[in-house]
């Protein structure tokens, strides 16, 4: 009893701590192995690409806090950068793109939340057809070529620095702020903790469940479309799978974050967290000299890992 009681503090450090010390350990090794990790350049390269990254992961983690999952993300990201170089590619076309691009993912969001709600189909299943729908229509619109190029602004936002420190990375700490704010300080937030936790007692209480759930899936949507943005401002060419692979990164990063697979638990500072480790990772891959192959293998690992750390909380 003794000493369970001497290991319950240690564990509780574990459950508050585990995923930054898991960042600091996996900074501090491939640091060791490979020196330049560290060096300015590549720290500034890492935080352009962990930016559109973590946007997208905000919107996953409203989405997973109210029992639900977005695979849409990616294909909002692609279509929204298809969007980006659609027009003169001039600066004087910037908000027309910003308008187009975020109508479509307001409008992909609000599609997935009324089909999950008032039809009660699957969030896999909903989030599923619209990737796989916006992608039908993004290759018949491109006839599977894209051109054209991002406006100058775009570039600047996704692959430009002020003073070391990456612009993107500048909008996401804004909106982390604004929407951790909105989780933990209004009502909306309560609302969605208490959605995701407890439904039937959500209902009882006075809670449109209904609308949380839709708003959830529209803030999801717009900010994949702003990430979409950002993304090929930094990549600097468009094609038709930008963004691949960020609608599992995105909910990976989340459950590794402590983010609740069953809802109503998680925060999007973890979140972040989990971006950040996967960012890590794949960096680290490279930089060590593996195999590019080797970035799927280990992504493979860290979703088996994600897996069985959601297990064991709950």
């Amino acid at each position: 009893m003794a000493h369970t009681e001497q290991m319950a503090p240690a564990r509780d450090i574990l459950r508050t701590y585990g995923i930054h010390i898991v960042l600091a350990a996996l900074i501090g090794v491939t640091a060791i192995l490979s020196p330049a990790f560290l060096s300015g350049n590549n720290i500034s390269n890492m935080l352009l690409q962990a930016a559109p990254l973590g946007i997208v992961v905000i919107g996953q983690v409203l989405v997973i806090l109210v029992r639900g999952l977005d695979l849409s993300v990616a294909s909002v990201m692609a279509t929204a950068a298809v969007v980006a170089t659609t027009f003169s590619g001039q600066d004087s076309d910037a908000f027309p793109v910003f308008v187009v691009a975020m109508l479509i993912g307001l409008a992909t969001g609000l599609v997935n939340g009324l089909l999950i709600t008032k039809r009660n189909v699957s969030p896999f299943l909903v989030t599923l057809a619209t990737m796989t729908l916006l992608q039908g229509m993004r290759f018949a619109y491109t006839q599977g070529a894209p051109s054209g190029n991002v406006p100058p602004i775009y570039r600047v936002l996704g692959s430009q620095t002020f003073y070391g420190v990456p612009y993107n990375l500048m909008i996401l700490v804004v909106l982390a702020t604004v929407f951790s704010v909105l989780l933990h300080k209004t009502t909306y937030g309560r609302q969605v903790y208490l959605t995701g936790g407890n439904p039937v007692m959500a209902r009882l209480v006075g809670i449109h469940a209904d609308r949380i759930t839709i708003a959830s899936y529209v803030i999801s949507g717009g900010l994949a479309a702003l990430a979409g943005l950002i993304y090929s401002g930094f990549v600097g060419i468009v094609d038709n799978w930008v963004g691949r692979g960020f609608e599992l990164d995105s909910i990976v990063a989340a459950v590794m974050g402590g983010v609740a697979l069953s809802g109503g638990r998680g925060t999007i500072l973890g979140g972040l967290f989990g971006a950040a480790i996967l960012v890590v990772v794949f960096n680290a891959v490279l930089m060590l000299g593996m195999p590019i192959e080797f970035q799927i293998i280990i992504k493979g690992i860290v979703i088996i890992a994600a897996a069985a750390i959601y297990v064991r909380r709950a």
